[in-house]
Protein backbone atom coordinates (compact mmCIF):
# COMPACT_ATOMS: atom_id res chain seq x y z
CA UNK A 1 0.00 0.00 0.00
CA UNK A 2 1.67 3.43 -1.00
CA UNK A 3 0.99 6.21 1.94
CA UNK A 4 0.19 9.69 -0.21
CA UNK A 5 0.67 11.67 3.38
CA UNK A 6 2.91 14.89 2.71
CA UNK A 7 5.42 13.41 5.42
CA UNK A 8 5.95 10.25 3.03
CA UNK A 9 6.93 12.64 0.00
CA UNK A 10 9.56 14.97 2.18
CA UNK A 11 10.78 11.51 3.74
CA UNK A 12 10.50 10.45 -0.23
CA UNK A 13 12.93 13.24 -0.85
CA UNK A 14 14.83 13.22 1.85
CA UNK A 15 16.14 10.16 1.07
CA UNK A 16 16.76 10.78 -2.60
CA UNK A 17 18.97 13.50 -1.33
CA UNK A 18 20.66 11.71 0.94
CA UNK A 19 21.82 9.10 -1.48
CA UNK A 20 23.62 12.19 -3.00
CA UNK A 21 26.75 10.99 -1.65
CA UNK A 22 28.23 9.86 1.70
CA UNK A 23 29.83 11.25 4.54
CA UNK A 24 33.50 10.03 6.32
CA UNK A 25 34.53 11.02 9.92
CA UNK A 26 38.45 11.98 9.78
CA UNK A 27 39.86 12.38 12.65
CA UNK A 28 40.95 16.26 13.44
CA UNK A 29 38.47 17.35 11.24
CA UNK A 30 35.12 15.67 11.90
CA UNK A 31 32.00 14.38 9.56
CA UNK A 32 32.54 15.30 5.68
CA UNK A 33 30.55 14.64 3.45
CA UNK A 34 31.71 13.61 0.08
CA UNK A 35 30.16 13.53 -3.75
CA UNK A 36 28.83 10.32 -5.01
CA UNK A 37 31.68 8.62 -7.24
CA UNK A 38 30.92 9.25 -10.53
CA UNK A 39 31.37 12.85 -9.73
CA UNK A 40 34.96 12.11 -7.53
CA UNK A 41 35.87 10.99 -10.60
CA UNK A 42 34.78 13.69 -12.96
CA UNK A 43 36.96 16.05 -10.54
CA UNK A 44 39.74 13.47 -10.31
CA UNK A 45 39.97 13.97 -13.84
CA UNK A 46 39.61 17.21 -14.52
CA UNK A 47 42.72 17.97 -11.46
CA UNK A 48 44.72 15.48 -12.92
CA UNK A 49 44.01 17.07 -16.51
CA UNK A 50 45.40 20.45 -14.72
CA UNK A 51 48.50 18.72 -13.19
CA UNK A 52 49.40 17.11 -16.86
CA UNK A 53 49.44 20.95 -17.69
CA UNK A 54 46.52 19.59 -20.36
CA UNK A 55 43.90 21.91 -19.60
CA UNK A 56 44.77 25.39 -17.53
CA UNK A 57 43.57 25.60 -13.77
CA UNK A 58 41.78 28.44 -14.15
CA UNK A 59 39.71 26.24 -16.76
CA UNK A 60 39.19 23.19 -14.44
CA UNK A 61 38.44 25.45 -11.68
CA UNK A 62 35.29 26.49 -13.82
CA UNK A 63 34.40 23.25 -15.20
CA UNK A 64 34.71 22.37 -11.45
CA UNK A 65 32.35 25.07 -10.20
CA UNK A 66 30.04 24.61 -12.90
CA UNK A 67 29.06 21.21 -12.42
CA UNK A 68 28.96 21.84 -8.67
CA UNK A 69 26.19 24.44 -9.60
CA UNK A 70 24.52 22.16 -11.93
CA UNK A 71 24.19 19.58 -8.85
CA UNK A 72 23.45 21.94 -6.04
CA UNK A 73 20.39 23.62 -8.68
CA UNK A 74 19.29 19.54 -9.58
CA UNK A 75 19.12 19.06 -5.43
CA UNK A 76 16.73 22.36 -5.00
CA UNK A 77 14.71 21.44 -7.63
CA UNK A 78 13.83 18.05 -6.29
CA UNK A 79 13.69 19.60 -2.81
CA UNK A 80 11.19 22.01 -4.29
CA UNK A 81 8.85 19.20 -6.06
CA UNK A 82 8.81 17.80 -2.56
CA UNK A 83 7.49 20.74 -0.94
CA UNK A 84 4.81 20.81 -3.82
CA UNK A 85 3.74 17.56 -3.42
CA UNK A 86 3.64 18.17 0.15
CA UNK A 87 1.06 21.21 -0.53
CA UNK A 88 -0.83 19.08 -2.60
Amino acid sequence: MVENSPTSHRNAVDRVLAAQGFAVDLPVIGRVRLPRPEHLAYYGALSALAAAEIIEWPVALALAAGHWLVQDQHNRVAHEIGEALEDA
